[in-house]
């Protein structure tokens, strides 16, 4: 947790803010082992960030004393990520991976090789992902959330969605086989499509390269879905 991330209903007309659920207060105590007179790093979800003096903590919360929050965020990564639904457990770590990297709109869409019975996942219910996302601003220092949409029908999507998502931008659709390698250091807007573990299937391949996609890869090897995304975003990037 290299930042304190407060919601708005956790500041005081003060400057003064407070924190009371239990997995920032272990963090505090046992990863930070802070005290009370200690500076961190605080930041206003949405807003900015600052310094903040730690004036005290216990049991029942921490109470911070800030006096400004005059640092902007981060900038964002200008590139989109349409993602083929993982697995939970690799849901979980894609999703705080991507937005520690600044990815500020993330479409997690179905293809043939998803399993239907990821759609009925927890880690779908939108408290849960808040709390994934809530996690990847903290490790990067962000404050400002990812926007996260559910896209359950492949065709529908890209029929009627797509041609919307990439107008403006470069749509780099990574899978192997590709002609063309993943290009570095991009200066234009984006969008990434990655496919679900085994791939697309020829037909999306198809029909992503006939909307406007430009395939590309990353090598020999094939990575996992959660390896290969972190990889295509900082090399993009």
């Amino acid at each position: 947790m290299n930042l304190i991330l407060l919601d708005a209903d956790e500041w005081q007309a003060d400057g003064q803010a407070h924190i009371g659920d239990p997995r920032r207060l272990r963090h505090l105590c046992e990863v930070h082992r802070a005290n009370p007179g200690d500076e961190l790093t605080l930041g206003r979800l949405g807003g900015g960030i600052g310094r903040g003096r730690l004036a005290h903590l216990d049991a029942a919360g921490a109470w911070f004393e800030c006096d400004a929050l005059d640092q902007p965020p981060p900038p964002a990564l200008d590139i989109e990520l349409i993602l083929a639904l993982p697995r939970p457990r690799m849901l979980a770590r894609s999703l705080e991976h991507v937005t520690a990297l600044g990815v500020k709109r993330i479409t997690l869409l179905h293809t043939r090789r998803v399993e239907k019975s990821y759609w009925q996942s927890p880690e779908l219910h939108p408290d849960k992902i808040h709390q994934h996302l809530l996690l990847g601003l903290e490790q990067a220092r962000d404050t400002v959330l990812p926007e996260v949409r559910l896209a359950t029908r492949f065709k529908p999507f890209v029929e009627d969605c797509l041609a919307d998502d990439i107008a403006g931008r470069r749509a780099l659709l990574a899978h192997p086989g590709m002609p063309a390698a993943c290009p570095r250091g991009l200066e234009e807007p984006a969008t990434l499509l990655v496919g679900p573990e085994g791939g697309f299937i020829p037909y999306e391949v198809e029909q992503l390269l006939a909307a406007g996609c430009e395939g590309i890869h990353l090598g020999p090897r094939i990575l996992r879905v959660e390896t290969a995304v972190v990889a295509l975003l900082a090399r993009l990037g």
